[in-house]
């Protein structure tokens, strides 16, 4: 499964969720489940401060319409564990995981 990240936006955010998107699609496909057309990622990162150091924070709004919620966290919960950016990124960003 192939993704194209918008031209110019070079972003972490739009890395992260066109990663995830496809850590989704290997999900969806290792249960046989066919992703609805209009699955979104919505990313967000933010610079956070606790104490005097800076860090970074991201929320991820994932819509799955049209698919049982269990079904779907299920899917959003193997995608977080498998996403490349998300192992890279395991323990240093904190990420808030929602259904939308």
């Amino acid at each position: 499964m192939s993704r194209t990240v918008p031209a110019g936006s070079g972003s972490n955010t739009a890395v992260c969720a066109c990663c995830r998107l496809g850590a989704l699609g290997l999900a969806a496909a290792k249960r046989k489940i066919r992703l609805p057309a209009e699955t979104a990622i919505d990313a967000e990162v933010d610079l956070g401060m606790t104490g005097d150091a800076y860090h970074l924070q991201a929320c991820l709004n994932i819509s799955l319409p049209g698919l049982d919620a269990d079904v779907a966290r299920g899917l959003i919960d193997e995608a977080h564990q498998t996403c490349p950016y998300s192992k890279a990124t395991r323990g240093n960003i904190a990420v808030e995981l929602k259904l939308a």
